[in-house]
């Protein structure tokens, strides 16, 4: 094991090595799913539907492995709302129809993100501040799968600390520049006025490990919780981005328990809504690297699921072959290998971070 992933682990409190990541012997049986579902929880994968449709041997690995999926993509502004006036909801319908064939779960994401508004809606946020140009995508997505949705993640990414607000707000985002900070309530009314009966989530990232830029991140989470609270906003839970860089920053189980204590402590939901483990920087050999993976996935999945206020687990992704972080220019590897932050690598076969997943559910007393 390299020095960088001994320090890692050891800072993380676990002190483990490839040989004893996985801890005390737990059985655990059949998929992730049953094996969530048999603790309570849930336990799922964002797919594509262009993926799902052109690869049947993955297909079949999501139906057999997930008990719920989120569309990767095909429920953002950019693909719904690509000319203004007309709604497109064919992908996501596409994964629904898959998800009732095989008896599956879907949760709806996102409905509003400071990322990828479409051209034509750039142009008219400047024209005018309209709450339609918010609400309507909102409005016709939450009615047309209105009552065969889990979830919905609402509010995606709404703090930024660097960019200046004294509350850490994202301000550059065109939903706070043209509405200032009620776009966040006026977003959650009207998505349960359209389906009253999903649960209605904010989720943001970078709040799992000890870094300062992470402890800002969960100040500036915390205050975006509270504040909605007290406007009455109807929001049911939070999710957590759990994208894992365990090569740039030191998990500490205490700091993320704590921070789920005090999400918790609102009355919300939790749920780890996009899994995954950056592992560019860690070791060259493959299975020092898999046993990595696998101890902080562990630790991170221990934690999650001690909370009560934990519903499930999803991850962003269940193969290698189909995972962002072999794109990101942050996180690619410079050499063209694929990243291997997911449960079955590039082949669909199953790595040691499927097997942390399986005895951490197959442990929770």
């Amino acid at each position: 094991m390299t020095d960088i992933s001994r320090r890692t682990l050891l800072a993380a409190g676990l002190g483990l090595t490839s040989a004893n990541w996985l801890g005390p012997a737990v059985a655990a049986t059949g998929s992730l799913a049953s094996d969530a579902a048999a603790k309570g929880f849930l336990y799922g994968c964002a797919v594509g539907s262009d993926r799902i449709a052109a690869d049947p041997s993955f297909a079949s690995l999501v139906a057999a492995e997930a008990g719920i999926i989120v569309p990767e993509w095909e429920l953002k502004r950019e693909f719904v709302q690509r000319v203004e006036g007309q709604f497109d909801f064919g992908g996501g319908d596409a994964l629904y129809a898959f998800a009732m064939k095989h008896g599956l779960k879907m949760r709806g994401h996102t409905l509003v993100w400071y990322y990828g508004t479409p051209p034509w809606l750039e142009a008219r946020l400047q024209e005018t501040r309209s709450e339609s140009l918010l609400t309507q995508m909102i409005t016709r997505s939450c009615q047309h799968f209105r009552g065969r949705l889990h979830s919905w993640d609402v509010l995606n990414e709404v703090v930024e600390p660097p960019e200046g607000h004294p509350d850490g707000l994202r301000v550059k985002s065109p939903w706070y520049q043209a509405f200032g900070e009620d776009y966040m309530a006026i977003s959650l009314h009207a998505a349960r006025e359209a389906d009253p009966n999903a649960l209605l989530f904010y989720g943001d990232y970078d709040v799992e490990m000890d870094a300062s830029w992470q402890e800002q991140r969960r100040t500036a989470v915390l205050k975006v919780i509270e504040r909605l609270k007290k406007q009455n906003a109807p929001i049911d839970a939070f999710g957590v981005q759990g994208h894992l860089k365990p090569y740039k920053a030191r998990f500490n189980e205490d700091i993320y328990a704590r921070f789920l204590r005090d999400v918790a402590d609102f009355g919300l939901k939790i749920m780890v809504t996009e899994f995954d483990v950056a592992d560019r920087g860690g070791p060259a050999d493959i299975a020092e690297r898999d046993a990595d993976v696998a101890a902080i996935t562990r630790s991170f999945m221990d934690v999650s699921l001690a909370s009560p206020a934990m519903l499930g687990v999803l991850t962003w992704g269940l193969s290698d072959r189909y995972s962002w972080l072999s794109n990101y220019p942050d996180y690619k590897w410079p050499d063209g290998q694929l990243s291997r932050g997911l449960p079955f690598d590039g082949d669909l076969k199953p790595k040691p971070m499927r097997q942390a997943m399986a005895q951490a559910f197959a442990a929770k007393g």
